[in-house]
């Protein structure tokens, strides 16, 4: 018992319940009291209309023919549903066989003796006539009371059925909601436990338990790439950072060591704080990484005009870019909007022309192009350089990553992966593909309503 009125599933389902219950209760009552209002209402009428018959006859006819028509409707026996009383001023019985004594004028729930069944409750209307007399028109209620009872019997046994309908009901709904309740609670508790992989079991119905667990799933698959991006960081600035560090130390150790003159150390204090800055910046990628990462620059995004964008930062890097024997070229289609962030969709630019510049030869031809369809914004960045290979392309956008034929240009492998960082953010897709020949990389973005 404990377990049911501990369980929120249960005490949902036996509230629906008691409620269901409770209408069964009210709507009974409501059948009850307005069949036994119509009931009665019906019964007095036929009264009313048998009591004004016989003073129609009283009136036309008299005293006499008032007592033969009495005698007569209570001649008919069974055919007759009124019983009928006269009485004189003084309370004498004049005409029928109703036996109950003199009533005051108006309506009367009285008690006669049937012959048969003793007594009964009635329903009688007394009206004086001229001359003192008063006529007493009754007729039996039994009929009306069986009709109510049946009516109290019918849904005191519908109340019943219902109360174990839903007591039934309730604790099989009760049972299938903790049911589904504790298979989230038993993958929560997995998880808790160290079972990073499990997820929420997930059925063919697409109900709303299911619509929870593809939405559980998806923030736990969310938080697994996290902690799967955390670990891969750790591991991967520990591992980098070590070489840089040691050769930091190393310098400065031999400067210390050398006892040089004053300009050679001062070359050497100079070396060493152009690594620190190298190791600042990277730093400062890792946490722009995570800044993005975690989604709260979404709460400042804007439309952003990407065709003005990109232009202007054609236009930029067009001398840069020539400088080093290499050409750009600019295919932009206006009136390209979107919803995001200026600074970061900038950076991403950025990086691809910086990519594309570093790591091809002299003599590449780098195009930067945007188009759209209904929805969708394709930007890309491709040159005609050496490309990469395949089975290197899907793992250039993880952080750190750097190809045997990149060792000696500088950067820490992480442009690409703050690419596809951004592109995520932005609700879109980052894709590497062949060139042929160079390699191409695109983002594919949400597009703004006009």
């Amino acid at each position: 018992m404990h377990r049911l009125v501990a369980s929120a599933a249960y005490r949902i389902a036996f509230t629906y319940s008691l409620a269901l219950a409770l209408a069964i209760i009210a709507l009974g009552c409501a059948v009850y009291f307005a069949a036994d209002a119509s009931f009665r209402g019906q019964q007095d009428g036929a009264i009313v209309e048998e009591s004004a018959g016989l003073v129609r006859d009283f009136t036309d006819e008299g005293l006499g023919e008032l007592r033969t028509e009495i005698a007569a409707r209570e001649a008919g026996g069974a055919s007759n549903a009124f019983g009928y009383a006269l009485f004189d001023a003084r309370g004498q019985r004049l005409a029928g066989a109703l036996n109950t004594p003199r009533p005051p004028p108006g309506w009367h729930d009285i008690t006669f003796i049937d012959p048969h069944e003793g007594p009964d409750p009635a329903r009688a209307y007394a009206r004086d006539l001229p001359g003192g007399m008063r006529l007493v028109v009754a007729t039996d209620s039994e009929a009306v009371e069986r009709i109510d009872a049946t009516i109290l019997a019918l849904f005191s046994g519908a109340f019943v059925l219902v109360v174990l309908l839903g007591v039934v009901g309730a604790l099989i709904l009760g049972g299938y909601l903790r049911r589904r309740l504790d298979r989230i609670s038993g993958t929560a508790r997995a998880i808790v436990s160290g079972d990073l992989e499990r997820r929420i079991p997930v059925s063919a119905r697409g109900d709303e338990f299911d619509q929870l667990a593809l939405a559980l799933n998806t923030m736990l698959d969310r938080i697994a790439h996290l902690l799967d991006n955390l670990r891969q960081v750790s591991s991967d600035v520990a591992h980098d950072l070590r070489t840089p560090l040691a050769r930091l130390r190393n310098q400065l150790t031999e400067t210390l060591d050398s006892g040089g003159d004053a300009a050679a150390t001062r070359n050497a204090l100079k070396r060493a704080i152009g690594q620190s800055d190298d190791l600042l910046a990277l730093f400062a990628a890792i946490l722009r990484i995570s800044e993005v990462e975690g989604g709260a620059l979404s709460k400042t995004f804007a439309r952003v005009d990407l065709s003005e964008l990109v232009g202007d930062l054609c236009d930029s890097y067009a001398p840069a870019i020539s400088d080093g024997e290499r050409s750009l070229t600019c295919e932009i289609v206006p009136n390209l909007g979107l919803h995001g962030d200026r600074e970061l969709i900038a950076q991403a630019v950025i990086n691809l022309l910086d990519n594309a510049q570093h790591h091809t030869p002299p003599g590449t031809r780098i195009t930067v192009a945007a188009d759209a369809s209904e929805d969708r914004i394709r930007l890309s960045v491709a040159d005609n350089g050496p490309g990469v290979s395949a089975e290197d392309r899907p793992r250039i956008t993880r952080r750190f990553a750097r190809l045997d034929s990149s060792r000696t240009t500088p950067g820490h492998g992480l442009g690409l992966n703050l690419v596809e960082v951004i592109a995520q953010a932005h609700g879109g897709t980052l894709s590497i593909d062949d060139n042929k020949p160079g390699l191409r990389v695109t983002m594919v973005l949400p597009r703004a309503s006009a």
